[in-house]
């Protein structure tokens, strides 16, 4: 991995966490539209030829994001009898830390990362170290070297269990599969945060949707801007419950940064005065 990449990695890894600890609570909104912002800054510094964070076409979409949304469909895979130092090469080609091993019908098999073919090549030496004037172990093949049963994840599932999933078991690449154990994609931490790239205009029609379909507040009663991530809720609502689920639910929709409150409710009746 080259600096810059190991920086960008450095970057994912933050935005990540600013928006898992917002979503409980534990760190302001603020973060990750910073994080977000250092994210964007860099793709828009990539050389050409280089791989951007992928992010499908997503105008016009709603309701919240599964993993199926993001996930990378046409994975680098491996046989189970591909040798070491082939999956070591494909990893440095196509820049990625883990392959999986599936079956010549497409069934998962296991997972090679980067610290496998690392830990299967310490042991090689140390072996050595044992075993001179013998003749060399073999370097190993993907079924000796894979992490099985790998930990996956169903393309249903939602991004922040995902994310949440990943940093659990400190994986960087996650099988999606069926019921049956097939192999359907793969998603990456890179995958995962390129929900923070939405375009504005896709954010603001969700949470227009949301507001409309969830709450029942009429669209022309709230105006809902977005620029940077960041979303502005502007206009009367009912009381002070629906104040507070608007806020809320736009804060909910994928790839909102930060919710701007400028939300108002009807002043309520002055009290009659009690009788002299």
């Amino acid at each position: 991995m080259s600096r810059r990449d190991e920086y960008l990695d450095a970057l994912l890894r933050h935005l990540g966490a600013a928006y898992y600890q917002t979503l409980h609570g534990d760190a302001p909104a603020s973060d990750v539209a910073r994080a977000v912002a250092s994210v964007a800054a860099e793709e828009a510094a990539r050389g050409p030829g280089e791989p951007s964070l992928p992010l499908r076409g997503t105008h016009g979409r709603t309701g919240r994001w599964r993993v199926r949304d993001v996930m990378r469909t046409d994975p680098v895979t491996v046989a189970r009898w591909t040798p070491a130092k082939d999956i070591a090469k494909l990893m440095s080609e196509q820049r990625i830390s883990a392959i999986p091993v599936v079956s010549g019908g497409g069934h998962l098999l296991g997972i090679v990362s980067e610290a496998d073919l690392l830990s299967s090549r310490h042991d090689r030496r140390k072996a050595r170290s044992w075993q001179r004037g013998k003749s060399r172990k073999r370097d190993g093949t993907a079924e000796e070297l894979m992490t099985a049963p790998a930990i996956t994840i169903h393309p249903e599932a939602p991004l922040a269990s995902a994310a949440r999933w990943m940093s659990q078991n400190k994986v960087r690449l996650l099988p999606v599969v069926n019921s049956e154990g097939d192999l359907l994609g793969v998603v990456s931490r890179r995958n995962l945060l390129s929900i923070f790239l939405r375009p504005d205009q896709d954010i603001a029609d969700e949470v227009r949707s949301v507001l409309r379909d969830l709450l029942l507040i009429d669209e022309n009663a709230v105006s809902v801007s977005v620029k940077d991530g960041t979303v502005t809720l502007q206009g009367q609502v009912a009381d002070q419950d629906a104040h507070r689920a608007a806020i809320r639910v736009a804060g909910e929709v994928d790839g909102a940064a930060y919710v701007t409150d400028k939300l108002t409710t009807p002043s309520p009746d002055p009290q009659p005065s009690a009788p002299a």
